[in-house]
């Protein structure tokens, strides 16, 4: 079953008008850096190279796109400053394909009859319970029947977050008291699930990262008793990521990787921030899924990632 459905025009505007800022502050500094020049040298590939980096794509990342286009330039006997916006497009869209990462919408849910089990995984702040609670709404929309676990019981605030965003979109949030044990929320939420046969279960989890042991025994506590009730559980690890933090989100990445099987990333708030290059450069460096990009506040605004849109909509004159 695909995920959340085609990809229609009014999904493409939304895509382009959330990444505007990324795009405006790109090629402003893009054209400074082939002012004057008529074809690609070594200085403009330079400029190139401190612009990629700035724009957060990842100094690794950065420097196989500028050793891509020096290859260009060297079989080329001229390759001028015009067509270096078309090349850059071509290399980025290149480099993401070759990630062996399939498109989102090409996944499905079935889990052989049993609900579908998603762990979401995040420090506080980055859009974590409002990434569940859009993937909720765009799940029921599908007509499936959702539940949630309010798993992150280190912060009330977190508890009382996730009720308001189940009563919002109209499905089941089982939760216990702050200070409970987590893996006893996860357990409760897919007894529950599982007896009244939801299709999909999302469990939020508390947005830790100050101590990576601590981290890693919880996660693989609450992934244990969750396989009393469901014994693949969680078939997917959804790891949220800020999109407008840049470096902190490669960091992030770093740590939860280590600490918990991530299978699947989310990058949030791309619509409030210039640094829109880090989706390219945390997509090549870990080699995950960036299943979903939030671009807005509305609840439709959670978007499957799709490489060759983004790209198109990221270079887009």
């Amino acid at each position: 079953m695909a995920l959340f459905g085609l990809f229609s025009k009014e999904k493409k505007e939304k895509l382009d008008k959330g990444l505007s800022k990324t795009k405006d502050s790109f090629f402003k500094k893009l054209s400074r850096v082939v002012v004057g020049k008529s074809k690609v040298d070594d200085e403009v590939l330079d400029e190139l190279e401190e612009l990629l980096i700035a724009s957060d794509v990842g100094v690794d990342t950065t420097i196989k796109i500028i050793e891509r286009i020096e290859s260009r330039v060297s079989s080329d006997k001229f390759l001028g400053t015009s067509e270096l916006n078309g090349i850059l497009k071509e290399e980025v869209a290149r480099l993401l394909e070759e990630n062996n990462t399939i498109n989102a919408d090409q996944y499905s849910i079935n889990s052989n009859g049993e609900p579908y089990v998603i762990m979401v995984v995040g420090v506080n702040g980055v859009g974590k319970t409002t990434t569940i609670g859009k993937l909720a709404y765009q799940f029921k929309k599908q007509g499936k029947l959702v539940y949630l676990g309010a798993a992150d019981t280190f912060r009330a605030a977190a508890i009382d977050q996730l009720l308001i965003w189940s009563e919002r979109v109209g499905v089941t949030c089982i939760r216990q008291n702050m200070g409970a044990d987590p893996a006893s929320v996860a357990y409760d939420t897919l007894v529950s699930a599982k007896s009244n046969n939801a299709d999909v279960v999302i469990i939020d989890t508390a947005g830790r990262l100050h101590n990576k042991v601590n981290l890693m025994n919880e996660l693989t506590k609450i992934k244990k008793v969750m396989q009393k009730v469901i014994p693949n559980a969680p078939h997917e690890i959804l790891l949220v990521l800020d999109g407008s933090t840049g470096q902190n989100a490669f960091e992030q990445a770093k740590q939860f990787t280590k600490a918990t099987e991530v299978n699947a990333l989310a990058l949030t708030k791309l619509d409030g921030t210039a640094k829109g290059g880090v989706v390219i450069g945390i997509s090549d460096q870990f080699k995950i899924p960036v299943k979903y990009i939030g671009i807005g506040e509305k609840l439709e605004d959670l978007q499957i990632f799709r490489k060759m849109e983004f790209v198109d909509s990221l270079f887009s004159e």
